[in-house]
């Protein structure tokens, strides 16, 4: 099954050149699809130059002209992409690549309909004791209204199957996208997998973005999945 490699990329100059190599290096035959949500530090333009570099490996770049979102790049990629199998990957260094192979051969042979990557599962880095506590509040939430066991529904690795990613019409524009395409697949009844992942976690002073305000985005997004699509 041919496998198309979604990565959202806002800001992230120093990375976005060695995931791109990575992917490219040990995935030869993925499609890669690279959304810049309106980028201001410089990515766009060494993006510009890794495409150009690499188009004979499949590699292309799509532009938002301003921040939309991650959930807004996530639906303009998959737009475009063509693979039976769909992973995303997000443009820093906090997931490892090589941890594909497990997720997809769960899809191919037929176990799983999307498969998480959890962090808690497999090795990671030990750190942000309050991020972590909201991860697992999170989740915790997840699982007792939609009636699931998830380790980590706020994952940045997921894998799924192309044509049940777009049945779920995903609308969010924001981190909410973890929420929202987590409820719908719950919801409909998709066989979601977990494995585990390597997890190598940024601080804040590295580059992370995520904060408490999404939590809080989170948390409603969460209960109103739950009683409408």
């Amino acid at each position: 099954m041919k496998t198309s490699i979604v990565i959202p990329v806002y800001n992230e100059v120093g990375t976005i050149a060695e995931v791109i190599g990575h992917i490219s290096h040990l995935y030869p035959n993925a499609e890669v699809i690279v959304v810049d949500d309106g980028s201001t530090d410089g990515t766009r333009e060494i993006l510009e130059k890794v495409v150009q570099d690499n188009r004979q490996h499949g590699i292309q770049a799509l532009f938002h002209e301003k921040n939309r979102g991650k959930g807004a790049a996530v639906r303009t990629g998959l737009d475009q992409a063509v693979g039976e199998i769909i992973v995303i990957q997000d443009a820093d260094l906090e997931y490892h690549p090589e941890d594909y192979p497990v997720a997809v051969k769960l899809i191919e042979d037929g176990y799983a309909d999307a498969v998480y990557g959890s962090r808690f599962l497999g090795p990671h880095r030990c750190f942000l004791f309050w991020h972590y506590a909201a991860n697992k509040l999170l989740t915790l939430l997840c699982n007792m209204l939609y009636n699931t066991i998830l380790t980590d529904m706020e994952t940045g690795f997921k894998v799924f199957r192309a044509d049940v990613l777009r049945s779920l019409d995903i609308r969010s524009s924001t981190f909410d996208f973890e929420v929202e395409v987590t409820a719908k697949l719950l919801k409909r009844g998709y066989r979601v997998y977990e494995i585990p992942i390597t997890y190598t976690g940024r601080g804040y002073e590295e580059g992370k973005k995520i904060t408490w305000k999404d939590g809080f985005r989170a948390v409603w997004a969460i209960i109103r999945y739950r009683l409408a699509d």
